[in-house]
Protein backbone atom coordinates (compact mmCIF):
# COMPACT_ATOMS: atom_id res chain seq x y z
CA UNK A 1 0.00 0.00 0.00
CA UNK A 2 2.65 2.47 0.53
CA UNK A 3 4.02 1.73 -2.34
CA UNK A 4 1.02 2.65 -4.46
CA UNK A 5 0.65 5.81 -2.37
CA UNK A 6 4.63 7.25 -2.36
CA UNK A 7 5.26 6.83 -6.22
CA UNK A 8 7.24 8.97 -7.55
CA UNK A 9 6.65 11.42 -4.57
CA UNK A 10 7.97 15.07 -5.07
CA UNK A 11 8.81 17.81 -2.75
CA UNK A 12 7.70 21.19 -3.29
CA UNK A 13 9.29 23.70 -1.39
CA UNK A 14 9.74 27.22 -0.65
CA UNK A 15 12.19 27.20 1.87
CA UNK A 16 13.49 23.59 3.08
CA UNK A 17 16.33 24.69 5.79
CA UNK A 18 18.97 25.40 3.81
CA UNK A 19 22.71 24.49 3.71
CA UNK A 20 25.12 27.14 4.47
CA UNK A 21 27.14 26.16 1.57
CA UNK A 22 24.09 25.84 -0.83
CA UNK A 23 20.89 27.03 -1.35
CA UNK A 24 19.74 23.98 -3.70
CA UNK A 25 21.01 21.85 -0.63
CA UNK A 26 19.51 21.37 2.89
CA UNK A 27 20.69 20.36 6.36
CA UNK A 28 18.53 17.53 8.11
CA UNK A 29 18.88 14.28 9.67
CA UNK A 30 20.52 10.82 7.84
CA UNK A 31 17.36 9.30 7.77
CA UNK A 32 15.18 12.48 6.16
CA UNK A 33 18.38 12.60 3.57
CA UNK A 34 18.47 9.31 2.35
CA UNK A 35 14.34 9.39 2.08
CA UNK A 36 14.47 12.90 0.04
CA UNK A 37 17.57 12.87 -2.24
CA UNK A 38 16.06 9.90 -4.27
CA UNK A 39 13.25 12.30 -4.38
CA UNK A 40 12.18 15.19 -7.33
CA UNK A 41 13.15 18.43 -5.24
CA UNK A 42 11.00 21.41 -6.80
CA UNK A 43 12.89 24.54 -5.48
CA UNK A 44 11.45 27.96 -4.45
CA UNK A 45 8.01 26.26 -5.52
CA UNK A 46 4.39 27.10 -4.03
CA UNK A 47 1.47 25.29 -4.26
CA UNK A 48 -1.25 27.97 -5.90
CA UNK A 49 -4.56 25.02 -6.32
CA UNK A 50 -5.21 21.84 -6.40
CA UNK A 51 -7.01 20.11 -9.05
CA UNK A 52 -9.27 17.30 -9.50
CA UNK A 53 -11.96 15.64 -11.48
CA UNK A 54 -14.62 16.28 -8.44
CA UNK A 55 -13.43 12.98 -6.84
CA UNK A 56 -9.99 12.84 -6.40
CA UNK A 57 -7.17 14.67 -6.72
CA UNK A 58 -5.03 14.38 -9.72
CA UNK A 59 -2.94 17.91 -10.47
CA UNK A 60 -1.32 20.58 -8.33
CA UNK A 61 -1.00 24.24 -10.30
CA UNK A 62 2.85 24.69 -8.94
CA UNK A 63 4.48 27.99 -8.93
CA UNK A 64 8.17 29.19 -9.25
CA UNK A 65 8.43 32.33 -6.88
CA UNK A 66 11.30 33.13 -8.33
CA UNK A 67 10.10 33.74 -11.76
CA UNK A 68 6.54 33.48 -11.20
CA UNK A 69 6.49 30.82 -13.70
CA UNK A 70 3.26 28.46 -13.56
CA UNK A 71 2.74 24.90 -14.19
CA UNK A 72 1.04 22.15 -13.90
CA UNK A 73 2.17 18.80 -11.79
CA UNK A 74 0.43 15.51 -11.73
CA UNK A 75 -0.23 14.26 -8.61
CA UNK A 76 -2.36 11.75 -6.78
CA UNK A 77 -1.98 12.66 -3.11
CA UNK A 78 -0.79 16.02 -0.87
CA UNK A 79 0.73 16.37 2.03
CA UNK A 80 0.74 20.30 2.33
CA UNK A 81 2.99 21.67 5.57
CA UNK A 82 2.89 24.91 7.09
CA UNK A 83 4.29 26.98 9.43
CA UNK A 84 2.77 29.33 12.10
CA UNK A 85 -0.34 30.65 10.37
CA UNK A 86 -1.98 27.83 9.00
CA UNK A 87 -1.52 28.00 5.23
CA UNK A 88 -5.23 26.66 4.22
CA UNK A 89 -5.91 29.37 1.76
CA UNK A 90 -5.38 26.62 -1.30
CA UNK A 91 -8.46 24.79 0.42
CA UNK A 92 -10.30 27.35 1.89
CA UNK A 93 -13.15 27.23 -0.81
CA UNK A 94 -13.64 23.55 -0.65
CA UNK A 95 -13.00 22.41 3.08
CA UNK A 96 -15.08 23.86 5.88
CA UNK A 97 -12.09 26.43 7.97
CA UNK A 98 -12.79 27.73 11.22
CA UNK A 99 -12.79 31.93 11.65
CA UNK A 100 -8.70 31.43 12.05
CA UNK A 101 -8.24 29.11 9.06
CA UNK A 102 -7.74 26.04 10.47
CA UNK A 103 -9.43 23.39 8.65
CA UNK A 104 -12.25 21.63 11.03
CA UNK A 105 -12.62 17.64 11.34
CA UNK A 106 -15.02 15.32 13.10
CA UNK A 107 -13.84 15.21 16.73
CA UNK A 108 -11.92 12.16 17.21
CA UNK A 109 -10.49 12.03 13.45
CA UNK A 110 -9.00 13.27 10.88
CA UNK A 111 -11.61 13.28 8.14
CA UNK A 112 -12.35 16.83 7.15
CA UNK A 113 -16.09 18.53 5.48
CA UNK A 114 -15.50 16.34 1.99
CA UNK A 115 -15.61 12.76 2.16
CA UNK A 116 -12.09 11.29 1.73
CA UNK A 117 -10.36 14.42 2.43
CA UNK A 118 -7.94 14.44 5.62
CA UNK A 119 -6.32 17.03 7.29
CA UNK A 120 -3.79 16.66 10.18
CA UNK A 121 -1.20 18.48 11.82
CA UNK A 122 -0.59 22.04 12.00
CA UNK A 123 -3.38 22.83 9.48
CA UNK A 124 -6.47 21.70 11.87
CA UNK A 125 -4.49 21.65 15.15
CA UNK A 126 -4.96 25.06 16.60
CA UNK A 127 -4.16 24.20 20.18
CA UNK A 128 -0.81 22.18 19.96
CA UNK A 129 0.63 23.07 16.72
CA UNK A 130 4.01 20.86 16.97
CA UNK A 131 5.78 18.73 15.32
CA UNK A 132 4.80 15.70 17.54
CA UNK A 133 1.00 16.45 17.67
CA UNK A 134 1.62 16.54 13.40
CA UNK A 135 3.19 13.30 13.55
CA UNK A 136 0.94 11.70 15.67
CA UNK A 137 -2.33 13.17 13.40
CA UNK A 138 -0.31 12.21 10.43
CA UNK A 139 -0.45 8.72 11.56
CA UNK A 140 -4.12 9.22 11.93
CA UNK A 141 -5.02 10.30 8.73
CA UNK A 142 -2.60 7.45 7.36
CA UNK A 143 -4.83 5.10 9.18
CA UNK A 144 -8.13 6.55 7.68
CA UNK A 145 -6.90 6.62 4.36
CA UNK A 146 -6.17 3.15 4.96
CA UNK A 147 -9.45 2.14 5.98
CA UNK A 148 -11.58 4.51 3.79
CA UNK A 149 -9.53 2.58 0.82
CA UNK A 150 -10.31 -0.86 2.25
CA UNK A 151 -13.66 -0.25 2.75
CA UNK A 152 -14.11 0.71 -0.94
CA UNK A 153 -12.30 -1.99 -2.35
CA UNK A 154 -14.95 -4.22 -0.71
CA UNK A 155 -18.17 -1.61 -1.56
CA UNK A 156 -18.81 -1.09 1.82
CA UNK A 157 -19.91 2.99 2.31
CA UNK A 158 -19.06 5.00 5.43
Amino acid sequence: MAKRLMNNPKIVSRSLRTSSTSPSSFATTHFLRDFLLPQTILWNTVAVECQGDGDLLNNLRIKNVLNSEEKDLPVSGLFYAIGHEPATAIVRNQLQVDADGYILTVPGTTQTSVRGVFAAGDVQDKRYRQAITSAGSGCMAALEVEKMLAEEEEGIEL
